[in-house]
């Protein structure tokens, strides 16, 4: 079941409006004030949303990790992280907390699995990344706690 989301998602992340969110990712990073808005947002959505599938609760702690990644790139205690990844990582933040995508959210059930699709390509293929930061912030001492962003 993960590998058809993985694929769904490489799909999605080829799409033209996925496309758009990656020029925009590309114009937020430089903005600390609104990528800080974004992820405040991005993860009230991704607490707000329940499910009781193992699956989708360790897609959501990974894209939580990738949070509190960006996070620490805004304030420059975290940089080594590929713009690649920054950028796709943002922009799939983007597609989570925009209402109108492929299949709009509003949809039952339908308009949320593009979301966990996407997000599992995310970790798929960026997933050395983000170990990276894991393991960073195992070292910083880091208590991931999400209340300050």
């Amino acid at each position: 079941m993960i590998q058809d989301l993985i694929n769904k998602g490489l799909t999605l992340s080829q799409h033209t409006i996925f496309k758009r969110f990656l020029g925009r990712a590309g114009g937020l990073v430089s903005k600390p004030v609104k990528l800080g808005m974004l992820l405040t947002t991005a993860y009230g959505k991704l607490v707000d949303v329940e499910s009781n599938q193992s699956g989708f609760e360790q897609v959501k702690g990974v894209m939580q990790t990738f949070i509190r990644l960006v996070k620490a790139y805004i304030n420059g205690s975290y940089r080594e992280v590929s713009n690649k990844s920054l950028l796709a990582g943002v922009a799939v933040l983007l597609y989570l907390v925009t209402p109108l995508d492929v299949i709009p959210d509003f949809i039952p059930v339908l308009g949320f699995l593009d979301d966990i699709s996407l997000m599992a390509w995310f970790i798929d293929s960026f997933q050395k990344e983000i170990a990276n930061f894991k393991n960073w912030e195992t070292n910083q001492n880091f208590e991931p706690t999400m209340g300050t962003l």
